[in-house]
């Protein structure tokens, strides 16, 4: 079984930049579909940041363009986000997803298409 282990998160002054990152352990032939999603009380996970595993493909959630990045580690199957200019509406859990069966170029927005999950971090940001 594929595991995700989460790091980082935390509280933080809007403005300010936190990062957190997944690292993938267990049966792992190739490189993982990784993304990031975050959930608030009531809500529905929604995506913030994915990178396919050909690493070709990076998609964002609109409200995070240009404030949140994702890349992979040199360990191809750890991923980080680099999150700056947070926003009081940031605030969430952060959850790690991937998935070992995505296309190359695939990054899927629907959290139900992910086989992997972490535990979540929560990230606070204070106004």
């Amino acid at each position: 079984q594929v595991q995700l282990v989460e790091s980082g998160g935390g509280l933080v002054q809007a403005g300010g930049s936190l990062r957190v990152s997944c690292a993938a352990s267990g049966p792992i032939f190739h490189n993982l579909l990784m993304s990031w999603f975050r959930q608030v009380p009531e809500k529905e996970r929604q995506l913030v940041a994915g990178i396919s595993r050909s690493g070709a493909i990076i998609k964002y959630a609109d409200a995070v363009k240009g404030r949140f990045t994702i890349s992979r580690g040199s360990n191809q199957n750890t991923v980080f986000l680099q999150m700056n200019d947070l926003k009081p509406e940031d605030t969430a859990v952060y959850y790690c997803a991937a998935d070992s069966d995505a296309g190359d170029s695939e990054v899927y927005r629907d959290f139900g298409f992910y086989a992997y999950w972490g535990q979540g971090t929560q990230v606070v940001v204070s106004s």
